[in-house]
């Protein structure tokens, strides 16, 4: 836990601290923002124009102005984030049967030095899992024997390359017992990705499942 956006931004993610989280309580009604949007189902993402021009009340407002804020700050720094609106999640499940969308339990990855930004708004929250409560699924041996089936049954260099190319190396299953944790809502969050070179081992996240009838999620994300 830190104190402040500064703190956040400056703290290394080092000595088995793979993810930072600036507690708030944020003012505003973020849950007459999400009312109001019209969405398709999916994610839409939400541009500056899409939240000043709602007819929102003042708490409403306020909502708007929190997020845009967070979005700024963290262009200010040199970062690209992004403002959702989940109005549920609608991935496939391709052959072999393996989940590889951000409801699966994942971590991120990159080719340089990065961190991931979260924040949820509105709606249920961003759920994270310990390294030691998680089994790689293509660590799992039937999992990858239907992977390697799938791939034509030979463990090589290309069966490697279709784990990487297709994510299943990043995507994780909870070992018996395991107990997730919750992001919580309005908490700004920096979490540790999979880099080459990277001190801490990425942290294990997923989007929570959200179906008919759930109300959409405001997520910040970078």
């Amino acid at each position: 836990m830190v104190g402040s956006f500064d703190e956040l931004l400056q703290t290394p993610l080092r000595d088995g601290v793979n993810a930072l989280c600036w507690p708030r309580c944020l003012p505003g009604d973020f849950a007459e923002v999400a009312r109001l949007l019209s969405v398709p189902p999916g994610i839409t993402h939400l541009g500056e124009e899409d939240l000043q021009t709602l007819e929102l009340t003042a708490a409403g407002r306020a909502a708007v102005r929190i997020m845009l804020a967070d979005v700024r700050c963290l262009q200010e720094h040199g970062l690209d984030p992004v403002l959702d609106c989940v109005n549920g999640y609608t991935h496939p499940v391709e052959p072999p049967h393996q989940r590889t969308d951000v409801c699966s339990w994942h971590v991120d990855s990159a080719t340089a030095e990065a961190d991931t930004w979260l924040c949820t708004y509105h709606g249920r929250p961003t759920e994270g899992l310990d390294p030691e409560d998680a089994l790689r699924r293509v660590d799992d041996p039937v999992i990858r024997a239907a992977l390697l089936a799938h791939h034509g049954g030979v463990e090589d260099d290309d069966f490697v390359a279709f784990l990487r190319d297709g994510s299943f190396d990043l995507h994780f299953a909870p070992r018996a017992g395991a107990t997730p944790w919750s992001f919580g809502v309005g908490h700004l969050w920096r979490i540790a990705v999979d880099w080459p070179g990277a001190r801490v081992p990425a942290c294990i996240h997923r989007a929570p499942t959200t179906g008919p009838g759930d109300e959409p999620r405001l997520l910040l994300i970078c």
